[in-house]
């Protein structure tokens, strides 16, 4: 028999049994961060979202890491200008931005930590550290000022009215001069900055353009573009905001206090970070769970949608596992906490989805090298349009600078880029909300194109939790014997054919075992009195010499039943052939028919016979099925597949680990899982419902289709506008909708793959 530890879950009877036994966990998603929360203030608003814990600084081969936040980072432009200053810095290896979170990731040497913090505010920011972070109380939002826009505003509009009724030029610019100044002096030290850093961004772009019109005394264009410019800027950081919100309410999932058992049997409420493990915690109908624990006492229902993505709550009895940020339905229980608050599975996913929203998907790289050529581009082609037509053509000399203007406003790729992160950030939560967590912004692109999917069995097509069905006494003294042996060995794992031979052999007493070990990709061995015994597939006995042949019709017929055989053999010979039946999960079989629905072929790889096999094939409908494979024969298999097309592999243990690394897409089964192989895969499905990985394409191709709506939105409002304005027909402020409004209008398509999981839900 093979890998039969749920610490080691394979695909069938030709797995390796392994030690020890240990509940499955993500801890190795993502790194772990601090342990608080804080709210931070922002120059355009009045609320801030809660916003993630910054990491502590570590140590690592190419440097020290560390995450600085910076508040005043809150789109490309900041990014790029910070890019500028810090790349090619002495002792700075790497930078990786976080827009959504405000966080930069600087690799360094841990002497160029001071110039870079000294660069960061050189640059008008303020960085804080996790040092500053981790021992504050959270702080209240800042409170803004409005008075000032809205003065500015009133200024720009009576300019407006003062030029149609045509007062005196004198009046107009004051009114005009008066409203630029009270809404764009930050404007302008920005754009300053900027100048100074040789980058052109929307910062120095709209002061360069807002003078330039002053130049040409185009008075109220002047101050309306600078007020409607940061109202816009105002509205585009609201909006914004929804996609800092996009894991909120897994945020305040957990409950803030716990009524928890204290040593003299009394109650007492505490906050789950000062919970222990083991401690005994009550939950009343109604209330949140606080930790991750095991039911020992009561029953329940429990809503556990916001982990899993069950739309059903589940019943819950003593010995089964609950989740922290799950709601308690109906009945009461107690139950022990079996982890600290940072290594809830709720912390995991939060962490993951984190971890792969700072990551980049090649869409979003190509767009930010696209953007790197794109302002360069069009700002020199503003100074031609400015310079060519007066020279050559003997055109207005206002006329052309005024259009130049337009144009250097129209440069900024602020919608371009900010399209592509937004996008992916809902994706990743949307996918998170419906218990599916996802490693990178990469996958999500990636799912759309799968073409193929090689499927592990035992414990992901079926339930993993076969029965012993048969028995066939060949060489023991008595069955009795046999079933005793086999189930002493057994007892030393915990992967579902064990536990099988475990509950079969009735829990008697155990023989001792000594010299315990596990064959990779065939079974397990141990001495038992003295002599060496050996339980696992035909492989396994073949091997050591041990002839198995004499009921060879009888295997037969019970391999074609779809029954897997485990052998027991001795140093004597063939002492007893067990065979167990597994079920197939209803979910598995809607699974396979979604995914063709989709386009996606199927494939079944496991370490079990070939009847079996083709009998679980056959059974939910997969297109072709190899049977006994060895770890290396499913990577073997993978990589011939993925000449086909984008793969993925589904599986959840360590003889899947190979081929999940060598997919495209690796899907792990986050509950029945190995660490190992969860940590490997690029996909974890939490509650082991195959219908997540249909689900999982689906939302790519939705994310892709937006991805492209997004991009060729910002792009074709730019172009019309550029149009416009080589026409003779743009304006300033037109340009000032033209990129802000693309901006909301890209968010805005962004946010909704979250608003299609909430309608989902509901």
């Amino acid at each position: 028999m093979n890998n039969m530890n749920k610490n080691n879950r394979t695909s069938s009877a030709s797995d390796t049994l392994q030690t020890p036994k240990k509940i499955p966990s993500i801890q190795r998603i993502v790194p772990e961060p601090a342990e608080h929360q804080y709210n931070g203030g922002h120059c355009c608003q009045t609320a801030e979202p809660v916003l993630t814990p910054l990491p502590a600084s570590v140590t690592r081969a190419e440097g020290q890491v560390t995450a600085i936040r910076i508040m005043q980072m809150d789109c490309p432009v900041e990014e790029n200008l910070i890019t500028g200053k810090l790349t090619g810095m002495a002792g700075v290896t790497d930078l990786q931005f976080d827009l959504i979170e405000r966080i930069l990731t600087v690799t360094h040497h841990p002497d160029a930590l001071a110039p870079v913090l000294q660069a960061i505010r050189s640059l008008g920011f303020e960085p804080e550290l996790p040092d500053n972070t981790t021992t504050q109380a959270p702080r209240p939002a800042t409170q803004v000022n409005y008075w000032p826009l809205i003065i500015a505003a009133v200024l720009a509009f009576g300019a407006e009215i003062l030029h149609w009724f045509r007062f005196p030029d004198g009046l107009q610019a004051t009114f005009a001069i008066i409203a630029v100044l009270l809404s764009g002096l930050k404007t302008y030290k920005k754009g300053w900055i900027a100048v100074k850093n040789l980058n052109l961004n929307i910062n120095a772009l709209m002061s360069v353009a807002v003078t330039g019109a002053i130049l040409l005394r185009q008075w109220p264009e002047a101050a309306m573009v600078m007020v409607l410019f940061n109202i816009a800027e105002l509205i585009e950081a609201k909006a914004l905001d929804k996609a800092r919100n996009a894991i909120d309410t897994l945020l305040r999932l957990a409950p803030e206090w716990m009524n928890v058992q204290q040593p003299d049997g009394s109650w007492q409420q505490m906050q789950p970070g000062e919970v222990p493990l083991s401690a005994i915690v009550r939950v009343k109908p109604g209330e949140k769970i606080g930790l991750d624990g095991i039911i020992i006492s009561g029953h329940s229902t429990i809503n556990q949608s916001a982990i899993t993505g069950e739309s059903l709550p589940a019943e819950k009895k003593p010995d089964d596992a609950v989740f922290a940020g799950t709601l308690n339905e109906s009945g009461s229980f107690d139950y022990k906490v079996t982890s600290t608050v940072k290594e809830t599975t709720l912390a995991r996913i939060i962490r993951s989805v984190e971890s792969a929203r700072a990551s980049k998907a090649p869409t979003q790289r190509f767009v930010d090298q696209f953007a790197r050529i794109y302002t360069p581009v069009i700002f020199l082609l503003a100074i031609v349009f400015a310079i060519i037509p007066p020279l050559l053509f003997a055109q207005s000399w206002s006329v052309w600078i005024y259009n130049a203007l337009v144009m250097l406003v129209i440069a900024c790729p602020c919608a371009l880029v900010i399209s592509t992160p937004v996008t992916l950030v809902s994706s990743l939560t949307a996918a998170a909300r419906q218990g599916i967590l996802i490693k990178g912004g990469m996958y999500i692109e990636q799912g759309r194109k799968l073409k193929w999917l090689a499927l592990d069995k035992t414990g992901t097509l079926t339930h993993g939790q076969p029965e012993v069905t048969d028995v066939l006494n060949c060489g023991a003294p008595d069955a009795a014997r046999a079933i005793r042996l086999a189930g002493s060995l057994s007892g030393f794992s915990d992967h579902p054919m064990s536990e099988a031979l475990v509950r079969y052999s009735n829990h008697e007493s155990r023989l001792p075992v000594e010299a315990f070990a596990a064959i990779t990709g065939q079974g397990i061995t141990g001495l038992i009195d003295g002599q060496k015994h050996w339980l696992g597939n035909r492989r396994l006995l073949t091997t050591q010499g041990i002839d198995i042949t004499d009921n060879d019709k009888r295997y037969e017929a019970l391999e074609r039943q779809g029954k897997t055989l485990v052998f027991l053999g001795s140093q004597a010979g063939l002492l007893a052939v067990f065979a167990l039946a597994d079920t197939v999960k209803e979910s598995s079989r809607q699974a396979i028919a979604e995914l063709h629905q989709l386009g996606v072929k199927t494939l079944l790889l496991s370490g079990d016979n070939a009847f079996a096999v083709e009998e679980i094939a056959r059974q939910v409908g997969i297109d072709h099925a190899r049977s006994e494979q060895l770890p290396e024969d499913k990577l073997q298999a993978i990589e011939d597949y993925s000449l086909k097309g984008v793969t993925g592999m589904a599986g959840d243990g360590i003889n899947d680990t190979p081929a999940l690394a060598r997919a495209d897409i690796g899907f792990a089964m986050g509950m029945a899982g190995t660490d190992t192989a969860i940590e490997t895969a690029d996909v974890a499905l939490m509650d082991d419902d195959l219908r997540k990985i249909p689900a999982f394409v689906r939302l790519s191709q939705r994310t892709g289709r937006i991805l492209t709506q997004n991009i060729s939105l910002a792009l074709i409002i730019k172009l019309v506008f550029l149009i416009m304005t080589l026409c003779g027909s743009g304006t300033l402020w037109m340009a000032v909708f033209a990129d802000v409004g693309a901006s909301l209008l890209v968010v805005a398509n962004g946010l909704r793959i979250l608003r299609g999981t909430e309608e989902k839900k509901a």
